[in-house]
């Protein structure tokens, strides 16, 4: 602890984001550096309290509650202050193979928990960790770095989202030969194309590190969609051991009438297709797209919001974003204390931009879609909504109540369903015969991550369900201290 009084001298600074106005006619990222300086003195407010809750990474009342990765916080929040920028990128990179993301598009568990939260304004723990990884890359700290002996063993990873990339990172660290399978046309699974542009930008952050991998060994094959033009069980006799990193990526879906409706739209493909045309130089060229169009997102996380800044960049005519869990309160509720995850009201950067634009805040609360109205042609043009009242049934479960005489109707010719995801898709887990629980997700038990099915192993959303990012990363590097385990009978891997 550098300046045991820090936290008493200096207040809770972050830098200034570009406006909302300037940023929404570009697709690069929006947040601006800290002079150096300013963001020693944040790392200066760290207590080094006597029980860093901040790198627990515990799930409390259903939430994260601390770093998932368990990164030593408090140990790199003293060396930026006294300015050994290497150093902590080192206590960084023990615990975290890809800081440069979840400094970006991870929500920041830790400061939920910094004990300085209890009463201050939290450490700026999330702008500290993006800045120490970017100080590491700027400088040349971070390398290429193969493994000096190579085991003879072959991994095959299925999918190259953080959980799978993680896993590579770390198996071809202990020396064994990584293949990756990624069905779409460049890797990174939901950080290449689940994530904007404006969040995560993809040639400068996602496909430096994926070319950092490669030179140390890692290979990617794309467009390679197992069940479809590989056949999984030749990975399972060629391989010495299978990984399945596979996301949960089937979209929970609208039953309503009219759901069939042309302009109705997943969000996942309408921001796939997004940054394919941005990244193939047409932005303009994506065949979802919300110029001039009245844009409705149904669904409050963080792929609605993700939804609202791409139409926002797009050019749509109006916006809105309607959930149906009442609006969060202003503060921490009684039943919400620390150091659990603050669910409170926050006004995220689509959200922010929409309402530079329009002048109010896109979200709507406690509605949902009573049906989707098209026109003659077969194409949407109105949402109708009802307002709902969350009651308890008979058996004490919360239910959505429709209020009676409050159906309205808005215009859209863009519906973008954001309404989260139901597990791992199927086909591939069948024909591997691998076991799924009660939820479709794969059965593998947490710390052991192995199927039913000896030698295949898997990891991140398709096990534990729709989550984190960091989560993601902390079950690809758990996955591969087992495979390791397996593959050789110990392991020395973190």
């Amino acid at each position: 602890m550098g300046k045991p009084t820090g936290f008493m001298e200096y207040l809770r600074e972050l830098p200034v984001d570009r406006s909302p106005q300037e940023r929404v006619h570009d697709w690069a990222e929006f947040h601006l550096p800290l002079e150096e300086k300013r963001l020693r003195q944040q790392g200066a407010r760290c207590m080094d309290c006597g029980v860093p809750f901040c790198q627990t990474g515990r799930i409390i009342n259903g939430g994260a509650a601390g770093c998932p990765v368990n990164n030593l916080i408090p140990e790199w929040n003293d060396l930026v202050y006294r300015g050994l920028w290497r150093e902590a990128l080192e206590r960084l990179h023990r615990t975290n193979n890809f800081p440069e993301f979840t400094g970006r598009v991870c929500p920041a568990p830790c400061e939920g928990s910094c004990v300085l939260g209890i009463s201050s304004p939290p450490v700026t723990i999330k702008n500290i960790e993006e800045t120490i990884s970017e100080r590491g890359w700027e400088e040349g700290w971070v390398f290429p770095e193969p493994p000096a002996v190579r085991t003879g063993r072959k991994v095959v990873v299925i999918g190259s989202g953080p959980a799978g990339l993680a896993a590579a990172a770390q198996l071809n660290r202990a020396g064994h030969q990584v293949t990756v399978l990624e069905r779409g046309d460049r890797p990174g699974g939901l950080l290449m194309y689940g994530i904007p542009n404006m969040k995560l930008d993809k040639r400068e952050v996602v496909e430096r590190r994926v070319r950092l991998m490669e030179a140390e060994g890692v290979k990617f094959i794309c467009n390679a969609e197992v069940g479809e033009n590989v056949e999984a069980m030749l990975l399972l006799k060629d391989f010495d051991a299978t990984v399945i990193c596979t996301g949960a990526t089937r979209p929970r879906d609208l039953a309503v009438e009219g759901r069939a409706l042309r302009g109705v739209h997943f969000a996942m493909d309408y921001l796939t297709a997004s940054t394919q045309a941005l990244l193939a130089g047409a932005p303009d060229a994506t065949p979802i797209h919300a110029r001039g169009r009245d844009v409705i997102v149904l669904g409050g996380g963080d792929t609605g919001t993700d939804c609202v800044g791409t139409a926002m960049r797009q050019g749509c005519r109006t916006l809105r974003q309607l959930e149906i869990m009442p609006q969060p309160p202003a503060e921490r509720a009684a039943d919400n204390p620390w150091p659990e995850w603050p669910r409170v009201q926050r006004l995220d950067y689509g959200q922010e931009e929409a309402a530079a634009r329009f002048g109010t805040d896109p979200r709507g609360y406690l509605t949902t879609v009573k049906r989707l109205v098209g026109d003659a042609g077969g194409a949407v043009s109105e949402v109708v909504t009802v307002e709902v009242a969350w009651e308890r049934n008979g058996q004490g479960q919360l239910v959505a109540r429709e209020k009676p005489g409050s159906e309205q109707a808005h215009p859209a010719q863009l519906v973008l369903l954001a309404l989260g995801f139901l597990g791992p898709e199927q086909p591939l887990l069948r024909e591997m015969g691998v076991e799924v629980d009660a939820r479709t997700n794969v059965r593998a038990g947490y710390g052991q991550y192995a199927t039913n099915v000896k030698g295949v192993f898997a990891a991140g959303d398709c096990r534990r369900g729709q989550s984190l990012v960091v989560w993601a990363i902390n079950e690809g590097r758990g996955v591969a201290r087992e495979v390791d385990r397996f593959l050789m009978g110990s392991t020395d891997l973190p």
